[in-house]
């Protein structure tokens, strides 16, 4: 039998694993339109948060007092996830990863305006860190205005308003509702898109566009359980493996091998997260943050 903490472990390493694995397949699914990958996203998506609904939930699950809220994440949640789809389809996966690094970074300032909270020396120095560490991975794709380094930003900007978001809906809404309303909303918002030419995929394409949303939406639900057997602090440098298989994935694939610099400005990412992390729990306000794209 497993510990607690043991679990935890296990299912945030598996988590780490369907996210990469997504990861590699929307790169892959360049040949889609965005907006009918968002689709499998957001329909497929859904179909695991179904299980998590209680019996006595089934008839007005949908039911909520704080809509606007919600509609303030999922806008947020939607610019994000298309920001990282774009990014994956156009820069080595390994650098991609290394930039999605710096979300807490992003999420340290935005606590400061919406959550209006206190932010001390050590963490405005590992706000510098990342920044640096941001400069150095991007330095090529700004020296050639290359526009595509700018979407992982933006896509951590997204998800750092997304974590603020789901603290606030935390207090009164299931995790599940949470999600649910996430994957509806971008499932609607992929059928304005439907001019831009849809592919008819062929069966091998199905089943892998599909499990982008089967992917997306587990992994969310391997990681909120990570967190419920085991501490924050024990299972959450798990997360950065993502790098490691974004590293293995490009190379196999595609036959990216990450400069120096990648690999530098990612150590700096890390490192600078990090201790944004570790100050959390010194304050004890232990945060999860999962993806939720």
């Amino acid at each position: 039998m497993f510990s607690k903490n043991q679990l935890g472990f296990l299912y945030m390493f598996i988590s780490v694993c369907a996210f990469s694995v997504m990861d590699l397949i929307v790169k892959w699914s360049d040949s889609y339109p965005v907006g009918q990958v968002l689709f499998f996203r957001g329909f497929f998506g859904i179909i695991p948060l179904l299980f998590l609904i209680p019996k006595d939930r089934y008839l007005d699950f949908y039911k909520t007092k704080r809509l606007f809220l919600h509609f303030k994440r999922c806008l947020s949640g939607l610019i994000s996830i298309v920001a990282i789809f774009i990014a994956l389809r156009n820069l080595p996966l390994a650098t991609v990863v290394s930039i999605t690094f710096a979300a807490p970074i992003f999420i340290t300032i935005f606590s400061i305006f919406f959550l209006k909270e206190k932010v001390g020396l050590y963490r405005w120095l590992a706000v510098i860190v990342g920044f640096i560490g941001i400069f150095i991975i991007s330095e090529p794709g700004f020296k050639t205005l290359n526009i595509y380094y700018i979407y992982p930003i933006i896509f951590c900007l997204g998800l750092a308003y997304v974590a603020i978001a789901i603290r606030q809906l935390s207090s009164t809404e299931p995790a599940w509702l949470i999600g649910f309303y996430f994957s509806f909303l971008i499932m609607i918002v992929s059928f304005f898109t439907l001019s831009h030419g849809w592919i008819l995929p062929n069966l091998e394409d199905l089943i892998l566009l599909s499990m982008i949303g089967i992917l997306g939406g587990i992994a969310n639900l391997w990681l909120t359980l990570s967190y419920q057997y085991s501490e924050v602090s024990l299972v959450t440098p798990l997360k950065y493996f993502a790098l490691v298989f974004a590293i293995i994935f490009g190379y196999i694939f595609w036959d990216e091998i990450p400069t120096m610099k990648t690999l530098s400005g990612a150590l700096l990412v890390i490192v600078s997260s990090i201790i944004i992390f570790r100050r959390e729990i010194h304050h004890e306000k232990e945060i999860s943050i999962s993806r939720n794209e």
